[in-house]
Parts: structure tokens; C-alpha cells; sequence
């Protein structure tokens, strides 16, 4: 779809800082979060989905491919900008913008 000159796209994904797509990006954001956080947070956000099986969705199949993909990727030294989001009501910039610029 075109999209005016200036326009902004923000695309928020799993994987999305892989190297075979990275020419796509002008700017790449990382959300640091530990992995016993991000299972927790993912539980709880899917457990009326999936019910019981939201934890060892999250532990078993995500946290796992996400843990290759850390490995394999190293997606925080790719990233722009890298924030801290283990406090989720208080995040904090690690590397980064300043004076608005990557």
C-alpha cells in the first residue's frame, strides 16, 4: 500500500532484527526484558486463550526460539536504541537516541 512522502511505518515483531531483513529498517528498537519476566508477562496476557498450557507456551516454545534467536542474532548490539523494559511502569533508556538521533 503506498503511504504519503514522511509517512512513518513502526513494525513490532518477533525476529525482527534478523539479518536477512535488516536493510528494511531505518531505525531499530530493542525492549531489554529478562526471560522469567518475559514468560510471566506473556502467561499472563494469554492465559484466558490458552489456559493452562500459557506457561509452558511461553517457557517451552517461545522463550526457547527466542533464546536461539538471541544466540544466533544478538539482536541488542543490532538495535539503535535499546531500552530497558524489565520495570514495565518505568522504563529507561540504555543506548540511544540523543537530541533525537540514534
Amino acid at each position: 500500500m503506498p503511504a504519503p512522502d514522511g509517512a512513518v511505518l513502526v513494525v513490532d515483531g518477533v525476529f525482527a532484527l534478523r539479518a536477512e531483513i535488516d536493510g528494511w529498517w531505518d531505525l531499530r528498537i530493542w525492549l531489554d526484558v529478562d526471560a522469567q519476566d518475559s514468560v510471566a508477562r506473556g502467561t499472563r496476557r494469554d492465559r484466558a486463550r490458552a489456559g493452562a498450557e500459557a506457561v509452558s507456551l511461553h517457557r517451552d516454545r517461545y522463550g526457547v526460539a527466542e533464546d536461539i534467536y538471541g544466540r544466533e542474532t544478538d539482536p541488542m548490539s543490532r538495535a539503535d536504541v535499546v531500552v530497558d523494559n524489565r520495570d514495565f511502569d518505568a522504563p529507561h533508556l540504555i543506548r540511544g537516541l540523543v537530541d533525537g538521533r540514534a
